[in-house]
């Protein structure tokens, strides 16, 4: 889980739907990004820091959510 990433996308108010129409990808693959399912490539990482204006280390700096607290999950989307 990627929860620099979801912070930078509400504060910036993008909604993931759109970000994904000017990444120009499925919205389906950038929400298993978002949530940690998928990992980035290093270009995509690259694009995604620009167009939110932050910094690329710091947005994709991983958050594991524990087993017993996939609930987590559902309420950050």
């Amino acid at each position: 889980m990627y929860p620099n990433l979801k912070l930078q996308l509400w504060r910036s108010g993008i909604r993931q739907n759109r970000l994904a129409q000017l990444l120009a990808m499925d919205e389906t693959m950038l929400s298993k990004i978002v949530n940690g399912y998928r990992q980035p490539s290093q270009e995509l990482r690259k694009r995604i820091a620009a167009l939110l204006q932050s910094d690329e280390q710091w947005l994709f700096e991983r958050t594991e959510v524990p087993p017993h607290r996939t609930d987590l999950l559902d309420r950050q989307a």
